[in-house]
């Protein structure tokens, strides 16, 4: 491990910069089926020809398994955001258009939405029966759209070069309705900086002429999948948006 710089680190893992590579190193016991599903994921977004960090190499360091891929230089948007707070308007404009770029591509072999919803909302301990059955039904009467979706847009995941933007972790991407990660790019939002949330489906909709009320109706569903990671900073939030009945 010498010469690599540690510069993140969470109960799962520790990334370190090494040069021009970054590489993510696993808590020991992770499994090794995500670990491996990361890593196809980002491949697969690769071949889209889209700004992310290539994957270089799946191994196993001091016995942990371990990702490297390609460090991208420049700034995370949050951090720009919270230096320059008077431009939120024009980072919430180019960070939609990304998303409108993003959705824009099509990954096929890469998972399934609504299969995987359906399985984080059946797996999901802390509502009861009659709310899982009305999420359900609801998520099923939703279109059927294959866009490719990121599964966790946010300001911390898009790095700024120049008038380049490049996404980072592609670990929850699927293939999926739009509307879905773009609600879930709100209720993200919504944890520090409802303004901003509110702004970014505003510009999200006008962009893409999208009823708002539509991607509404996405809410409780991306919040009760989003619960199943387990988060105790989101959890009061996400369990407010649970309310199926807010948007009947």
């Amino acid at each position: 491990m010498s010469n690599r710089e540690l510069i993140a680190e969470s109960a799962y893992k520790k990334i370190y910069r090494e040069g021009n590579k970054v590489v993510k190193v696993f808590a020991e016991g992770f499994p090794k089926s995500e670990v491996l599903n990361e890593a196809l994921n980002t491949a697969r977004v690769e071949e889209t020809g889209l700004n992310v960090g290539k994957i270089l190499e799946v191994s196993v360091v001091d016995g942990a398994w371990a990702i490297t891929k390609e460090y991208i230089e420049g700034t995370p948007l949050d951090a720009l955001m919270k230096e320059n707070p008077d431009k939120a308007e024009q980072y919430m404009d180019r960070m939609a258009d990304l998303h409108i770029q993003i959705n824009s591509y099509s990954c096929p072999l890469l998972n399934r939405m609504k299969e995987k919803m359906t399985r984080q909302i059946q797996e999901l301990d802390m509502i009861d029966e009659a709310t899982r059955y009305e999420l359900l039904t609801r998520l099923d009467g939703m279109p059927k759209h294959y866009k490719l979706c990121h599964g966790d847009f946010e300001p911390s995941n898009i790095i700024v070069q120049g008038d380049d933007m490049y996404v980072i972790d592609w670990v929850h991407a699927t293939q999926g309705n739009a509307s879905a990660d773009v609600a879930r790019t709100y209720l993200l939002l919504s944890l520090n900086n409802p303004f901003l949330a509110d702004l970014y489906m505003d510009k999200f909709c006008e962009k893409t002429n999208t009823e708002k009320r539509y991607v509404q109706q996405w809410l409780p569903i991306v919040a009760a999948a989003q619960l199943t990671k387990k988060r105790p900073q989101e959890k009061d939030l996400l369990m407010k948006w649970v309310d199926v009945c807010e948007y009947q």
